[in-house]
């Protein structure tokens, strides 16, 4: 994992954003299976949210922080008063990033823990010279899309469709163009 820093939102005491460790995938595991059957229940199908495996999902996340699939795969956790309350987990590029997942657990919602991921997540990408971030949403989650639109995202035109053993789930793609000087850091 690169020990690049996050010079914007990276916070004060309370509230920072930093690289994902070892002992944070338990957290990870858990603000996902909350946040999903939260905000997400309308979305994901009932048979993968009732059978979700929390310790199946620490151990993937735990995969994710030690043993990356690249240099530019990185996972990032929010934190507030030393407990995890969201995570991004972003591939970087020389062209594009993607993020995989942004989360923030609902009840530490709107605390600008989203922002600061985001944050954190732009000037990652822009230190590596990345030029373009992209994110698939589900193409019914408007609070997400929403987010990313207050923050400068577009979609831009394409959709996918996953097959998730029940209905289909129709994605669109959004993105973001990072300004110049944002990739020359």
């Amino acid at each position: 994992m690169s020990s690049l820093p996050f010079p914007r939102f990276t916070g004060s005491a309370d509230v920072s954003v930093r690289p994902a460790r070892q002992e944070d995938t338990a957290a990870i595991a858990r603000v996902q299976g909350v946040t999903w059957r939260t905000a997400y229940r309308d979305v994901l199908p009932a048979a993968v949210l009732d059978g979700w495996d929390e310790a199946a999902v620490a151990d993937s996340w735990l995969a994710a922080v030690t043993a990356p699939p690249s240099p530019g795969h990185r996972v990032l956790v929010a934190v507030e008063r030393d407990q995890v309350v969201g995570f991004a987990a972003v591939a970087t590029g020389p062209d594009a990033a993607e993020i995989s997942t942004l989360l923030v657990e609902p009840r530490w919602g709107r605390r600008g823990h989203g922002s600061r991921l985001l944050a954190a997540v732009t000037d990652l990408s822009s230190a590596e010279g990345t030029t373009r971030l992209e994110v698939w949403l589900a193409e019914s989650d408007r609070a997400s899309a929403g987010f990313y639109e207050s923050a400068g995202w577009a979609p831009d035109g394409w959709a996918r469709t996953l097959d998730t053993g029940a209905a289909p789930l129709r994605e669109l793609r959004w993105h973001v163009e990072l300004a110049e000087e944002d990739a020359d850091r």
